[in-house]
């Protein structure tokens, strides 16, 4: 087989369960995809923030490895980019022949952007001289300038001294403006393609449905607010969780009525069925070109979104399934032969890096975090695929240590900064019961510090090796690592 062109779509922020055919988001074009092609049910991102998850999507590495752990766009960056020796698959890529075009959010690095890494760029954003977030003379001038809202206003959530938060609204008829230049890029690079020889690499970046859900009132009429339901954890105490959690929740989301939190979900959704209109757009463009059956096609995003889960919306702290549970679907006649075919073994975005370089035939020889998912997108589960996924977090803005190990039965989380958790997944698959503290679980908790620590050991994950008595409070120190 002759080396695939490959397209990647990656949006920011969507759950994984809105690309499954059976979900309430009306997503024609993705439904199509996994029809022809293959879901990836399983599979999970490295941390809940967009930087260092699409840092791992590109260098196959964990945080650890690649260094970036928070937003490198702002105050409070952990790191600005990528460390010394990083090679990412686009480098590999471009010196295999292939032609690399890039359109939309980089968000990897502030030192280098796209072009530095092997890619042409076709407008591209969150490079270098991107600023996230206010600085001292806008809260200056809001002070001086706006009054405090005397009460919640539609869409919003109110915060004394920060301003007025807004997590969803109608755009009228405009579209997403980011996203609309984006798919703009995206069919300007598949004109420049289309009379080349060489296989080709287009990488499209959104970022919707990234709060606030703003979406255009067409979308937001496709959906009855009466036919959204609660989440299943909507009413979690969280008295047994980490006190972050519900301050989180009761200060902020807790401001949202049920009937608010189903209205933001429905802008959720109809932010989905926008984002399949622009997939949509990128696919008629590959299909006129007659290139659609040599061309990979990956429909993924950076992380997911609580949206609703536990009355918690965005990500981030907490360590709860929405906001890592991401979608993956794929498809080529060959590299995906078994139309409509899922994947439950469990996948993570360290995996596309070596993927791509499998199915393009390019040997690397370093080391990768992930592996080749190509033996499952041919339907073979190799004897020795991983049986856990893992997450390293050192906080987003606010730096808090937290590290997770999920297997098919049991989730545990370390919190460096308050209890841990841990939760049946058998029978509380929504992680409402919190039994790290029943004496009864003890060896399974000594159990997941070991798989937690031989993780961290084979990453190279030192931030938390540190014995000093204040901050060594595993319940199971990294000797664990160790020990049969």
């Amino acid at each position: 087989m002759k080396q695939p062109n490959i397209l990647i779509f990656m949006t920011d922020h969507q759950r994984a369960d809105t690309a499954l055919p059976e979900h309430p988001a009306l997503t024609p074009r993705l439904t199509q995809l996994a029809a022809e092609g293959l879901s990836f049910t399983q599979t999970y991102c490295p941390s809940p923030h967009c930087c260092p998850s699409r840092a791992t999507f590109f260098s196959g590495l964990y945080p650890s490895g690649h260094g970036v752990w928070n937003n490198i766009t702002n105050q409070q960056a952990l790191s600005r980019g990528l460390n010394d020796g990083v090679r990412l698959f686009s480098e590999d890529l471009a010196d295999a022949g292939y032609d690399m075009h890039y359109a939309g959010k980089w968000h990897v690095s502030m030192n280098e952007r796209p072009a530095d890494r092997g890619w042409k760029e076709h407008g591209v954003s969150g490079v270098a001289g991107t600023r996230h977030g206010p600085d001292w003379e806008q809260y200056r001038r809001a002070a001086a300038t706006e009054a405090e809202p005397q009460e919640r206003r539609f869409g919003e959530i109110a915060r004394h001294g920060y301003g007025p938060f807004r997590l969803y609204g109608s755009t009228g008829g405009e579209g997403n403006a980011h996203d609309e230049r984006a798919i703009e890029g995206a069919l300007a690079a598949l004109d420049e393609v289309e009379s080349g020889d060489a296989p080709w690499c287009l990488y499209v970046g959104l970022i919707a449905p990234h709060d606030p859900y703003a979406v255009p009132q067409r979308y937001l009429d496709r959906y009855d607010l009466d036919d959204v339901p609660l989440p299943a954890s909507y009413a979690d105490s969280m008295l047994d969780k980490p006190r972050i959690y519900k301050r989180m929740r009761d200060s902020r989301f807790g401001q949202l009525s049920p009937d608010d939190t189903r209205d933001a979900i429905r802008h959720f959704w109809a932010f989905c069925s926008y984002i399949d209109d622009l997939f949509g757009q990128v696919l008629d463009r590959v299909d006129a070109l007659g290139q659609m059956d040599d061309t990979l096609v990956i429909f993924c995003s950076d992380h997911g979104d609580y949206c609703g889960e536990h009355g918690l919306f965005a990500k981030g702290i907490p360590s709860f399934n929405g906001a890592y549970h991401v979608p993956l679907v794929m498809r080529h006649p060959q590299l995906t032969p078994a139309p409509g075919a899922r994947v439950d073994a469990f996948a993570s975005l360290a995996d596309i890096a070596p993927t791509l370089l499998d199915v393009a035939g390019v040997e690397s020889g370093r080391h990768f975090a992930g592996a080749s998912l190509l033996p499952l997108m041919q339907g073979q589960t190799p004897d020795n695929w991983r049986d856990a996924v893992y997450t390293q977090c050192n906080g987003v803005e606010l730096y808090y240590s937290q590290r997770s190990v999920k297997t098919t039965d049991y989730k545990y989380v370390f919190n460096g900064f308050d209890d841990d958790e841990l939760y049946d997944l058998r029978n509380d698959p929504h992680e409402m019961r919190n039994l790290a503290r029943d004496p009864r679980y003890l060896p399974m908790i000594r159990e997941m510090c070991r798989r937690m620590w031989r993780f961290a050991y084979e990453q190279a994950d030192e931030h938390l090796l540190n014995s000093y008595i204040t901050v060594a409070l595993a319940p199971f120190g990294p000797a664990e690592a160790f020990r049969d």
